[in-house]
């Protein structure tokens, strides 16, 4: 099974996505923000990271993700984007001309199935 990193400045989420993926089988291990994050994964590469774009600010998550893509240590990780943010509201703040290093984007809440399906096709 996969280690997964779960990002996110949520207590709630986290306990609840952890439990998910504990209860499959996977080992987790969270951060609060994007700076603990990258400390994490520097030490001890996940095999997948789950990442929430809003924590310390309001982009935090998607510097999290250029900066794992800058890094060769880093850059194989794949990255699952979490967040609550969507539809016009939320579109208007992702920069529509540049490439974000992710590879999947899920809406919270997520249902557990989907969220299990993604982790196990990332971490593949």
């Amino acid at each position: 099974m996969a280690k997964v990193l779960v990002v996110d400045d949520d207590p709630d989420f986290v306990k609840v996505t952890a439990k998910v993926l504990e209860k499959a089988g996977h080992e987790v291990v969270s951060a609060a923000n994007g700076a603990k994050a990258l400390k994490a994964m520097r030490q001890d590469t996940p095999d997948v990271v789950l990442l929430d774009i809003m924590m310390s600010y309001i982009l935090d998550g998607l510097d999290v993700s250029r900066e794992m893509a800058d890094d060769p240590a880093l850059a194989e990780v794949p990255v699952i984007m979490v967040t609550s943010l969507t539809g016009v509201t939320g579109s208007g703040m992702f920069p529509t001309d540049e490439y974000i290093p992710v590879d999947e984007w899920l809406s919270k809440p997520v249902e557990p199935e989907v969220l299990l399906a993604r982790v196990e096709e990332a971490s593949g």
